[in-house]
């Protein structure tokens, strides 16, 4: 029997031919190995933490690696070598870039951008500080009318501007007397004022108060004291309704050869008339009504005659009541008409006077008017009208005639004013038989201002008065000049004369003074 025989190692038998299912499942096997491979190098990569990004680069070849040829046998294998080809696939930096910060910057061959050619931005660390507000502009104070002008003594809110003046001078009839050969006398008189001004928010109190004493050195007898005063007092009850309040007095002396004084006396009686006002005021729209009551009293001083014996003047002390209303309409800013309504009584302390007259009356008075103002050039009010009174006495005819009142100021430059009054009343009266009297009284001024301290002053008065039912009329005319010089705000240096002249249709009654004086003024 034929033995088998050795097989040879390295005989390559040929294989049997795969069927197509093998090959197929070959295949896939093969597959499913290589995605096995790949899934295990990544799982290496991130539990090696190695997460690289941006573009990798090559590793620099060291200095050993770079000397060798490709083709020297010493050392490692060639294939082994760091900068070979076989070498270089496994070559790629898996080390943290020094700066783990940033990323890994782009190679140079990136194309150049608009950011890239911008200018580098300086980094802001903080923001500037505000700067401090700059101060309020200077304002100009407010330019001075009047220089020379008191300031005021303030008292809370209350302005105060007290003045006194001393004066000096020679009358040439002091006692206003008809009689041949009236001496003339020095004198010397004293004045003291005092303003009132308020400065409240709502409200207002305004008034003035003059007071005087002149005292002739060489007839003491003809001394006397004169004054006046007004206080108004204004209540804002609401936007258009106010509440007006007034007091007011006057203070003056009779002459001695007065036609209600019934003998010759000695010196000069005093009279007194002071009184009072309340009312209200209520504006609609454009019209203003204003009702006003009054009460006003008038007090004589009884006479001393030249026996020696006392001349009684009470039956000439009375008491007036009065109630008044008027309507004004605003047309213009500068022109208000009004008409006005007014009712009053007069009561006599004594039922009958001396001459066996009952003196008490009722009047009623109606007026027309308007107050204006001009450009400021010309400012005033005027009012007219009638007035008719009725006396308890039968045997005294009623009393009728025109009344009305007039004050207007005109500044033609800024350095004249013109000043203008006027009044027409209805007064009492004790000359027997006469139901009263009719006065008429017109003053005009004219003011210049030299210089801002110097005012030249020129005045005129005119007064008649007129005695119902007796051919008695008096006419009293006054003209002057008054020069003021104003040192400081609180030093003036004042001087005046004055010529009055008195015609008379009664007997021996006219005459004629003249007044020269001079005087130091101290206002605040």
């Amino acid at each position: 029997m034929r033995a088998p025989m050795a097989r040879d190692p390295f005989c390559v038998e040929p294989e049997a031919p795969l069927s197509g299912r093998a090959r197929n499942l070959l295949l896939t096997g093969t597959a499913l190995a290589g995605l096995a491979l790949a899934g295990g190098a990544s799982g290496q990569a991130l539990q090696g933490g190695i997460l690289r990004t941006g573009t990798p680069s090559l590793t620099v070849p060291n200095a050993a690696a770079a000397g060798a040829m490709p083709g020297s046998t010493g050392g490692q294998p060639a294939a082994d070598a760091p900068g070979t080809a076989a070498a270089t696939a496994t070559a790629i930096s898996r080390g943290q870039p020094r700066r783990a910060s940033k990323p890994v910057q782009a190679p140079a061959l990136r194309g150049t951008t608009q950011r890239d050619l911008r200018p580098p931005q300086a980094s802001i660390t903080s923001l500037p500080t505000a700067d401090a507000a700059p101060p309020p502009p200077r304002r100009r104070p407010p330019r001075d009318e009047d220089p020379w002008a008191p300031l005021g003594v303030r008292l809370g809110s209350l302005v105060l501007r007290p003045a006194i003046t001393a004066s000096g001078g020679y009358d040439t009839n002091p006692e206003r007397s008809a009689a041949a050969g009236v001496k003339g006398s020095l004198f010397q008189r004293y004045d003291a004022e005092l303003g009132i001004q308020s400065d409240w928010n709502v409200h207002e109190l305004k008034g003035q108060i003059r007071g005087g004493y002149i005292d002739y050195l060489r007839n003491r007898p003809a001394s006397r004291p004169d004054g006046e005063g007004t206080l108004d007092l204004r209540l804002d009850a609401s936007r258009d309704t106010r509440i007006l309040l007034e007091t007011r007095a006057r203070l003056d002396t009779q002459r001695p050869g007065s036609p209600d004084l019934t003998a010759a006396v000695q010196g000069r009686p005093q009279v007194w008339q002071y009184g009072g006002s309340a009312g209200v005021q209520h504006d609609f729209n454009r019209l203003q009504l204003t009702l006003r009551g009054s009460a006003d009293r008038s007090d004589y001083e009884d006479a001393q005659l030249s026996s020696g014996r006392v001349l009684s003047q009470k039956d000439r002390n009375q008491t007036q009541y009065g109630l008044r209303l008027r309507a004004a309409y605003e047309v213009t800013p500068g022109f208000k008409p009004f008409v006005q309504a007014e009712i009053d009584r007069r009561d006599f302390d004594e039922k009958v006077d001396s001459s066996g007259y009952m003196r008490s009356s009722e009047g009623l008075t109606g007026r027309i008017g308007s107050s204006f103002e001009f450009s400021r050039q010309l400012t005033g009010e005027v009012s007219g009208g009638y007035q008719n009174r009725r006396y308890e006495d039968g045997r005294l005819r009623d009393l009728r005639g025109f009344v009305g009142d007039a004050a207007l100021l005109w500044s033609p430059t800024p350095l004249t004013t013109v000043t203008l009054r006027g009044a027409a009343e209805l007064g009492d009266t004790t000359v027997a038989g006469s139901s009263g009297t009719t006065a008429r009284r017109a003053t005009i001024e004219v003011a210049h201002a030299l210089r801002r301290n110097l005012t030249l002053t020129g005045f005129a008065n005119f007064a008649r008065t007129e005695y119902e039912g007796q051919s008695l009329r008096e006419d009293l005319m006054n003209v002057g000049a008054r020069l003021e010089y104003k040192l400081t705000r609180t030093f003036a240096v004042r001087a005046s004369f004055t010529h009055e002249r008195l015609n008379s249709t009664a007997t021996g009654a006219d005459y004629t003074a003249n007044v020269s004086q001079v005087g130091l003024r101290v206002q605040f």
